[in-house]
């Protein structure tokens, strides 16, 4: 993934290589660099750091030095200033939990890839015009595999759609056989005071239950 390449052919070329994402809410940036290595090395190439964890752009800035073939940015992304802020730190990515028209702006003009929160048709359509690469399914709790289902009959076919939220490695199959593009991999995948090793082991459980 060259800084080139367009966002939606960079988010294109790092769901071909493994559609998930790694959230990483509460990472310091002490731990960025072990826990970038046991998602990498797991095959993953999006990483997401939510902006509510202790220095979340110090850990943006020190995983995109260490790894600048893989999409790192910030989650939890609310408002237009913190995506320049997030852009500054090297990140190439924004997730929100919301669909802001003004963050999804914000990222179009900076060239990064974006992915709003969306739970409704309502919703996805407008984050869709207004320019997003593709969709956060958020609360996927709320959001069942019939339900994407029903979206992906209506919603564009390239849309990338991506549920987020309670997902595990038994529970992806379903979302799949639906439609789903992929997935964010929170609180299953990685918890503050995780080791690495304990996040690899969990993050190549993920990569085999994807591939079936």
């Amino acid at each position: 993934m060259t800084r080139s390449t367009s966002p939606a052919q960079t988010l294109a070329q790092a769901l071909a290589q493994l559609p998930l994402i790694a959230i990483l809410r509460g990472l310091t940036p002490a731990e960025a660099p072990a826990i970038g290595e046991a998602l990498v090395s797991s095959g993953f190439a999006i990483i997401e750091v939510p902006l509510n964890s202790p220095e979340p752009l110090n850990s943006i800035a020190a995983l995109t030095r260490q790894f600048p073939q893989t999409l790192i940015g910030a989650g939890t992304v609310l408002n237009a200033q913190q995506v320049k802020d997030v852009h500054a730190a090297g990140g190439r990515l924004v997730v929100a939990p919301n669909f802001n028209p003004a963050v999804v702006a914000q990222a179009l003009a900076l060239n990064m890839v974006v992915l709003p929160g969306v739970a409704t048709p309502t919703e996805a359509f407008a984050a869709l015009e207004a320019g997003a690469h593709g969709l956060k399914l958020f609360p996927a709790e709320m959001i069942t595999p019939a339900t994407v289902k029903a979206l992906r009959a209506v919603l564009p076919k390239t849309a990338a759609l991506m549920p987020v939220g309670g997902i595990t490695p038994d529970n992806m199959a379903a979302y799949l056989a639906a439609g789903a593009s992929g997935f964010g991999l929170g609180s299953a995948l990685y918890a503050p005071g995780k080791s690495a090793p304990a996040v690899q082991l969990q993050a190549e459980a993920f990569a085999r239950a994807l591939k079936g």
